[in-house]
């Protein structure tokens, strides 16, 4: 019998600095243990610079398949992003500026989506805020934000403190918040599309919570036991209504960077209906900050993504080596689109 090899990841274990602070070494675990008493083993750095994002910043499971698929550290669209952010380039990245002009010459709403915190795991605030600056100088007002509340990659109750600072930000550039929703409905990734339709129903038909006043919204959130992550929709209105919802021929950028929990709001609002949940795809002029799907049509993207190359499934696909792949759902994209490059 051919010898064979397991690579086996297991996300979100780790070695801490401290064990009266860490589950898993205070847990009873002696498979694991036996495994660093009795074999070879070496201690691999998970974040910052050792898998090529800033200095400080927490790692996760995208950055970790794709380094261990590459085999060498691979930079991330986070400090591609973070620099255009600061010298202003991302504004002015073609495909930014296209998207404005339409929007400009069409007398279109610009919608800016996506999650409004600092994580730097599927975006960052100053993304956005470069954004708003950017829409600011090419003289656009008819400007509508969409936040996500993040909550994961960020503390549970710091989403108050990002939106009121993106509120600032507009008051000296331009937009107006329209909606606030949790990514536990905007940025599911398993097929769960009744918590996608909340958040499409909220930025599309306005349902939610209806407020003049965000800030209290989030506040009375928290006051009632809800965190960042579970926000229900909140829909800030003029009047009682609601004008910043997306609509028809609208221009939307989503500046989410990572692909996989932007993948099913895009779908839902320009691949196709999705009549079990009364999901109806808009005609839109749609920008994703990269690539979220190959297979996705009539979408544009700012960055595209870099295709590595000779990563560990190509070398072994090279020598004649069968190799198995194998994940739950939700981790699907982590061992191939990831792990590929």
């Amino acid at each position: 019998m051919s010898k064979k090899a397991l690579l086996a990841i297991l996300d979100g274990w780790g070695l801490g600095t401290d064990p009266e602070i860490s589950a898993i070494a205070r847990a009873n675990t002696p498979f694991m243990d036996s495994l660093l008493r009795d074999f070879p083993n070496a201690t691999l750095e998970a974040s910052g610079l050792a898998v090529g994002l800033p200095a400080g910043q927490m790692g996760n499971s995208e950055v970790g398949h794709m380094n261990l698929g590459a085999g060498r550290v691979v930079y991330q669209n986070l400090v591609r992003l973070n620099i255009a952010a600061a010298d202003g380039t991302l504004g002015h990245e073609e495909p930014v500026q296209q998207l404005f002009k339409y929007a400009k010459d069409n007398n279109k709403k610009l919608h800016l989506m996506g999650l409004a915190s600092d994580g730097g795991v599927h975006s960052h605030i100053n993304h956005l805020k470069a954004l708003l600056t950017a829409a600011a100088e090419f003289g656009l007002t008819n400007v509508h934000v969409h936040a996500f509340t993040d909550g994961r990659d960020t503390d549970p109750h710091s989403g108050y403190g990002f939106i009121e600072d993106l509120i600032a930000h507009m008051r000296q550039t331009t937009g107006r918040l329209q909606t606030v929703v949790g990514r536990f409905y905007a940025m599911d990734r398993d097929q769960r599309w009744d918590r996608i339709k909340i958040a499409y129903d909220a930025m599309v038909n306005g349902m939610g919570t209806q407020t003049r006043d965000p800030l209290k919204s989030i506040r009375d959130s928290y006051e009632s036991g809800v965190s960042d992550e579970f926000i229900s929709p909140i829909v800030v209105t003029s009047n009682t209504v609601p004008v910043g919802t997306i609509g028809p021929e609208d221009a939307v950028l989503c500046f989410n960077f990572r692909t996989d929990r932007a993948r099913e709001i895009t779908e839902a609002l320009t691949q196709r209906n999705i009549p079990d949940f009364k999901l109806k795809k808009l005609p839109l002029y749609y920008l994703m900050m990269t690539n979220y799907d190959d297979s996705f049509l009539d979408v544009k993207s700012v960055y595209d993504d870099e295709t590595l190359s000779q990563t560990l499934g190509e070398i072994l696909a090279e020598h004649g080596k069968t190799q198995i792949r194998v994940a739950e759902t939700e981790k699907y994209p982590h061992v191939t689109f990831f792990f590929s490059g």
